[in-house]
């Protein structure tokens, strides 16, 4: 009984929740209908708003374009119109064309006919005048032909002839304004640098340190540097370098400076001062090399000639640094050939190059001209330079006006005063020298040095030598000159023998004329 009382109670139970479910079911139902339908009747009017504001603008979208299409058509008609007016014009013109061309054809053809007619007549006309004249055309021809050649020849001898006369008359003017012009644009004064051959050691400790335990610090030295490294027994502190390389003396008086400076001075020490001596000097050999190369602006040179050139740097002739004097000579060479209309690039590269040799002459045998000649043949320098190296002093012929032009600029460079240091005494003494053994020959009346000291001329009696004679008195001073002489560069002897036969004419006695009016 219970169980089926509670049974019946539970029963009861889940049809009242299911009621109550149902219930709720219905009424969420009928919320949710309500809902829907206000949902349904929102977006019904949005898009019924959407749709009049879509089809505003596409109204005006249509009405824009119908208003467009309508300006074109207008265009199109407007350019059609325009296209017939053209093609009505171009139907005018090639009917105008038409008939330019027939009149040109019947021009044409008259031109041809009246051409025609005037060979006709010409030839009809030189017919008649070989028969009148007795000559065939071509014999007329060739004789006007050869008259015309004969006229133009007379007066080209005559214009050729008054031209040299005038260069003939103008050229030692024209040449002595050129040398002027330029030496006075050419040189500059470069400031005088004397390689130095000595450094001064400040201290006996520091001497001592310097040589080394019997020695061994400056055999050191000597042997990397390629020196002699003495003292002076005057200055016991002064320490002398000796060689003839100034590259390696150069070498040799930075290595022994910066050792010097540093007060650390052991084999491991002067090895890498010496190194680094000598690093530092083939760098400013090149950068010299470089600096010369483009302050002339003569082009590409190769680097390993550049590092030749700045060895000139170190090297002096009669006490004239030769990096100096070649980039003078390389600076007058390009004026001379720019006023004579030379290439000046080419010029001033032969002008820088003229004494190249003198770079590395005492390491190879031969003058400093033929070292130069095979340097500048080794680099693929041109043949121009070549030969103004070869005959800068006249060891060779000259094969281009710019080694005459670099032969004058050397020797203006090197005769220039206060180029070469050289004592008064000594200048004196050797142009009495060279007087002396030109007045001790015999026949001689009297004898100029000139030029520094670069030529000598002699005037010899001419009634005592024969033009034989002064050749051969020529001959023996040169020889003597030679034999007996220092003297830089080369030395021109000229003689002179001149015969002057001088007569005056004058009034006669007043007696023989009165004899002579007698008779």
């Amino acid at each position: 009984m219970g169980l089926l009382a509670g049974s019946l109670f539970h029963r009861q139970q889940s049809r009242h929740e299911l009621e109550v479910a149902n219930q709720k079911a219905t009424a969420l139902q009928q919320a949710a209908h309500q809902d829907a339908v206000k949902q349904a009747e929102k977006y019904l009017a949005k898009a019924k708003t959407e749709i009049q504001s879509d089809r505003r603008a596409t109204e005006l979208e249509l009405a824009d374009q119908q208003t467009d299409i309508e300006s074109r058509q207008r265009r199109v008609e407007q350019r059609q119109t325009t296209l017939e007016q053209m093609g009505s014009r171009l139907d005018q013109r090639q009917k105008g064309l038409e008939d330019a061309q027939t009149g040109l054809d019947e021009n044409r053809d008259q031109l041809n006919q009246t051409r025609s007619q005037a060979r006709q007549l010409f030839t009809d006309r030189q017919t008649e005048v070989a028969n009148r004249a007795e000559l065939t055309v071509n014999d007329a021809k060739d004789q006007i032909r050869n008259q015309t050649a004969a006229q133009l020849q007379q007066e080209a001898d005559v214009t050729v002839r008054e031209l040299t006369d005038n260069a003939e008359a103008s050229a030692d003017k024209a040449a002595r304004n050129l040398i002027v012009e330029a030496i006075q644009r050419g040189p500059v004064d470069w400031p005088r640098e004397h390689a130095e051959h000595t450094v001064l050691v400040p201290t006996n400790d520091t001497k001592s340190k310097l040589i080394g335990r019997e020695g061994q610090h400056i055999r050191l030295l000597e042997s990397l540097t390629g020196t002699d490294l003495i003292f002076d027994p005057d200055q016991p502190n002064l320490l002398v370098i000796s060689t003839h390389d100034p590259v390696r003396r150069e070498t040799a008086r930075i290595a022994i400076e910066s050792l010097l400076a540093s007060r650390k001075i052991t084999a491991a020490a002067i090895e890498k001062q010496v190194q680094t001596a000598q690093n530092d000097v083939l760098k400013d050999l090149r950068q010299t090399g470089e600096r010369a190369v483009s302050l002339l602006k003569i082009g590409f040179m190769h680097p390993d000639f550049m590092k030749i050139i700045g060895r000139l740097k170190y090297r002096t002739s009669y006490g004239q640094n030769v990096l100096n004097h070649s980039i003078e000579v390389a600076q007058m060479t390009g004026v001379l050939a720019a006023e004579l209309g030379e290439d000046v690039r080419l010029a001033k590269r032969a002008g820088l190059l003229h004494d190249i040799g003198k770079a590395i002459d005492h390491e190879i045998e031969g003058t400093h001209v033929e070292i130069g000649v095979a340097l500048a043949t080794a680099f693929g320098e041109d043949p121009v330079v070549i030969n103004a190296i070869a005959a800068h002093h006249g060891d060779v012929e000259v094969t281009s006006p710019i080694s005459t032009l670099v032969a004058v600029a050397d020797a203006v460079s090197g005769s220039r005063p206060g180029a070469r240091s050289e004592s008064v005494e000594e200048y004196i003494n050797r142009l009495h020298s060279l007087e002396k053994i030109a007045n001790d020959q015999h026949g001689v009346q009297e004898s100029y040095a000139i030029q520094a000291g670069r030529e000598i001329r002699i005037v010899v009696q001419p009634k005592v030598l024969d033009d034989k004679a002064s050749a051969q008195l020529t001959e023996n001073v040169k020889d003597q000159i030679e034999r007996d002489l220092t003297y830089p560069g080369k030395i021109k002897v000229t003689t002179i023998r001149e015969l002057r036969a001088v007569e005056y004419v004058g009034d006669k006695p007043a007696a023989k004329k009165k004899k002579k009016k007698r008779a």
